[in-house]
């Protein structure tokens, strides 16, 4: 469990550290410089201090700002590193001398709450339109920073049901524009966080039935939910363990495909420029939602599993620097995508399956075939993966001792020194 932690928080300040860099993450950057003065709370890759509030929401938009942090595996609907990390991270910097096993044990608490709230909506939060990391980020988010702050059974009661109100988040940005907003959501759950947390550690209450009450959240924001997922097997399983981290930055239902490809490529020797047409099978939700020809912006480029698959053939995948504006004008690139198909998976396959088979055409008439059920992070890679997201702001060396020192996290007295490097 302490292992799980320790590299989902890893990864996540990764990043965080990566998406200090870009032109939308500054706009949020600015802001919470702006308006929060005065704190000891890092952002991360910038190396500011301000107040907790602002760090929350100001790393967490950067931990999803290009689609690198962590989900689960099956999917809940929740992004255990973007949505819990930065609250607990700010709250713990705020107040000096917290340690870093309590900042792991806080984010278990904050993810074991927040994943099971997840699973309990069947994903129809989605369903009717809300991001569902928005709407679930909040619960863990208070959780973890009330865990921190020392609350009791009483006042966390109250942090959660504070929550509950403070949960958004709108899917409409998937329809074509306004496509960064989709960063911000993590942010505002962030934020959120911190701020029922600290209130109802004020003496603020909320309602004890916010998640299963007439009005609470599973009824106001789901289609269908099942409330006896929100304590199955508690405190025996931990669901903190179904986190996954990402290999490439694109969104995890392209992972199976990208991957694909790039065996085929690497076992058969083609260049992009060979490739006629390529099948990808996926689920109802992929073939509905990430089925995009023709993106917009980089935002849909990487919520696009076509584009993703077509530039994996002309570029570095795993690399956040090929996905730029360069690709997305790129006129191969757009020429491939467009003759990249969706079509329905075998069985159908639920909202969470995130495998595809990849058939691939050359110009030549070669044919080739390939399924892989995630293409996620695997176990060893997590190193390469910090170096490449973070040698950009520290230099491959600097990473490498940074991540050293993460991955030793358990053993730091505090926390303070963590958001200086930058």
């Amino acid at each position: 469990m302490v292992a799980a932690a320790k590299d989902a928080i890893t990864d996540t300040i990764a990043a965080c550290i990566c998406g200090a860099a870009l032109p939308w993450s500054r706009i949020v950057i600015d802001y919470a410089e702006r308006t929060g003065p005065g704190g000891t709370s890092r952002i991360l890759g910038r190396g500011s201090a301000v107040q907790a509030p602002s760090a929350a929401l100001a790393n967490g938009a950067l931990a999803h700002a290009f689609e690198l942090d962590s989900l689960t595996r099956p999917g809940a609907g929740a992004h255990p590193g973007a949505t819990v990390l930065p609250p607990a991270l700010a709250i713990a910097q705020q107040g000096g001398g917290v340690s870093g096993k309590a900042l792991i044990a806080a984010f278990v608490a904050g993810n074991e709450v927040m994943i099971r709230i997840g699973r309990a909506t069947g994903h129809t939060n989605e369903a009717r339109g809300f991001h569902a990391p928005g709407t679930t980020g909040p619960f863990g988010a208070a959780v973890a920073c009330g865990h921190l702050l020392g609350i009791d059974a009483g006042k966390m009661t109250n942090a959660i049901g504070i929550a509950g109100s403070l949960a958004g988040g709108l899917l409409e940005f998937a329809k074509g524009d306004g496509g960064t907003v989709k960063r911000l959501h993590l942010g505002r759950a962030s934020e959120a966080g911190v701020l029922a947390a600290s209130l109802a550690d004020a003496g603020f209450a909320g309602p004890k039935t916010v998640l299963e009450g007439q009005f609470g959240f599973l009824r106001v924001f789901c289609t269908e939910f099942d409330e006896a997922e929100l304590t199955k097997r508690l405190g025996r399983d931990f669901v903190t363990l179904s986190t996954v981290l990402k290999r490439y930055p694109v969104h995890a239902t392209a992972h199976a495909a990208v991957r694909a490809v790039r065996d085929l490529q690497a076992a058969h020797g083609f260049a992009g420029s060979d490739v006629e047409g390529v099948t990808v099978t996926g689920s109802k939700r992929m073939i509905e939602r990430h089925a995009i020809a023709e993106p917009a912006d980089l935002m849909l480029a990487q919520y696009s599993i076509p584009f993703c698959v077509a530039l994996a053939l002309f570029r570095e995948a795993r690399d956040p620097e090929s996905y730029d504006e360069s690709a997305l004008s790129d006129p191969q690139i757009r020429a491939l995508t467009r003759r990249v198909k969706l079509v329905p998976e075998a069985g159908g396959g639920g909202h969470g399956a995130m495998g595809s088979t990849v058939t691939l055409v050359l110009a030549d008439g070669r044919r080739f075939e390939r399924h892989v059920d995630s293409g996620l992070l695997e176990p060893g890679e997590l190193p390469d993966k910090f170096t490449r997201l973070c040698r950009g702001a520290l230099g491959e060396a600097g990473a490498a001792r940074l991540f050293a020192r993460l991955q030793r996290l358990e053993d730091e007295p505090s926390l303070d020194w963590l958001g200086q490097q930058v």
